[in-house]
């Protein structure tokens, strides 16, 4: 399988909650296509024990990530619902609340939903907005989903949630590099004021805000590659890692490995985070 980058791999302790047994009859998903490929993932992920011992490399597919697009987009800003179906069950259970900050196509309230959790979507370009809510449209669960038009950097503002009150925040940042890249992410790439540094300080304020959002002992997962451009790699999930660090107690990371590793790309991540009793210092 190739990697364009040699990894250290460590196990990591995610406190998860044992969930009622499923009838093995019963769909995972409730949506055919979306039960293979969550099955596929869930087989990726080697090691997950109901001790919360997680060796942390988790099997993706290009196909499932191409045929989840949108008709019509050519952009990947979204994961694979095999990606966040196993992320949600492994530490939510039904009825907690799952928000995504930077929603996109809308992946993480649609498998949300399908999975009984109650979830919400922020999402800064209304096409994405128009087409992740008629996502939901086609989910037998939709309605405890909605997605919302509105910009990550005000986010409590914008959600209109109690404080404490998210389980599971599951998200992808927009990607910058340190080099050739004037377009501010944070605006949908609109303007050509983008700064990497400033870029990082703005993540840091989005997630100032996620932290007062989650409840004590909530999850923070968040999707985020090492990133290349002119031979040149940008740290990002490093960088992202360090940032987010600073607010919430950095649990590991995941690795993920693709059967075709997206171009692009020194190495693509989960990130894993966790909201403390206290804050951590520095």
């Amino acid at each position: 399988m190739p990697v364009a980058a040699t990894v250290h791999l460590v196990s990591y302790v995610v406190a998860r909650r044992r969930r009622p047994e499923r009838d093995p009859r019963q769909s995972a998903t409730g949506n055919s296509q979306g039960d293979r490929a969550v099955a596929r993932g869930l087989r990726g992920l080697r090691g997950l024990r109901d001790d919360g011992q997680v060796k942390p490399y988790l099997l993706l597919y290009a196909a499932d990530l191409a045929a989840q697009r949108p008709a019509g987009q050519v952009d990947d800003v979204h994961f694979t619902e095999a990606l966040a179906a196993s992320v949600i069950e492994d530490v939510t259970g039904p009825g907690d609340l799952v928000l995504d900050p930077f929603a996109g196509y809308g992946t993480t309230p649609a498998v949300a939903a399908r999975l009984g959790r109650r979830a919400l979507g922020v999402e800064l370009l209304q096409e994405h907005v128009d087409l992740a809510c008629a996502r939901l449209t086609h989910e037998p669960n939709g309605r405890l989903a909605r997605v919302v038009q509105g910009d990550a950097c005000d986010l409590v503002a914008q959600v209109g949630l109690t404080p404490g009150s998210v389980d599971l925040v599951l998200s992808s940042p927009p990607y910058m590099t340190m080099i050739g890249h004037p377009e501010n992410p944070l605006n949908g790439y609109a303007t050509n004021d983008g700064d990497y540094s400033t870029y990082l300080h703005d993540l840091g304020d989005v997630f100032d805000q996620v932290a007062t959002l989650l409840r004590p002992g909530g999850h923070v997962v968040l999707n985020v590659a090492n990133v290349v451009h002119d031979d040149v790699v940008t740290p990002l999930a490093w960088d992202v890692a360090r940032v987010v660090g600073k607010r919430l107690t950095f649990l590991g990371e995941t690795f993920l490995c693709w059967d075709a590793h997206p171009p692009g790309l020194a190495g693509d991540y989960l990130l894993w985070f966790s909201r403390p009793s206290t804050p951590p210092s520095g």
